[in-house]
């Protein structure tokens, strides 16, 4: 079965792995049936600000605006089977656990949870307050996996761009798909 995945950029803190997640994607096509994007306009500030490029401008794949909400993925009808919020912000892990769908991020991981699908939330903030820890909670009891941004060193990263794909190595084995990379004991 072939992967139809939403990717979805918030204005958190960790743009590399943003990029390199959907580089990874391009790279698995032969995985992939489709792949569509929404950012936020904070998002782009801050690929912007992090990156030091405006790379979010020519992405491979189709871009939704984040109020578009006849994107095909805003409808359990769409049938994509996961969703990849990297990196979700706090706030948006808040309005998620809490059913407040205000935007096209929003809806898409209500959408994804009602369907009884994949939703992946690579949280970027630290440290957690109780507020967060109860949000990561709910999505959790709601089916969605947390997966923070917490990178390992095991496999000896050499610069700044492995030790982020150890994190988006670990978000496309939670989505399911089969790469190439560093395994324990290999």
């Amino acid at each position: 079965m072939k992967h139809r995945i939403v990717v979805a950029v918030t204005g958190a803190s960790g743009s590399i792995y943003a990029r390199q997640l959907l580089n990874k994607l391009a790279r698995l096509k032969e995985q992939v049936e489709q792949v569509a994007i929404v950012m936020t306009e904070n998002a782009k500030t801050v690929w912007e600000t992090e990156l030091d490029d405006r790379g979010f401008l020519t992405l491979p794949f189709p871009t939704f605006a984040q109020h578009d909400f006849h994107a095909p993925f805003a409808s359990g009808s769409g049938r994509f089977n996961t969703m990849i919020i990297c990196p979700c912000s706090m706030g948006t892990l808040g309005r998620i656990a809490t059913g407040i769908s205000n935007d096209l991020i929003t809806r898409a991981a209500d959408v994804v949870l009602k369907e009884r699908r994949k939703l992946i939330c690579v949280l970027r903030d630290t440290p957690y307050n109780l507020v967060h820890i109860r949000n990561m909670q709910a999505v959790t009891e709601a089916g969605g996996i947390i997966c923070p941004a917490t990178p390992s060193f095991y496999s000896n990263p050499k610069d700044l761009e492995e030790v982020a794909a150890t994190v988006v190595d670990r978000v496309i084995d939670l989505a399911g798909l089969e790469q190439d990379t560093f395994r324990w004991g290999e």
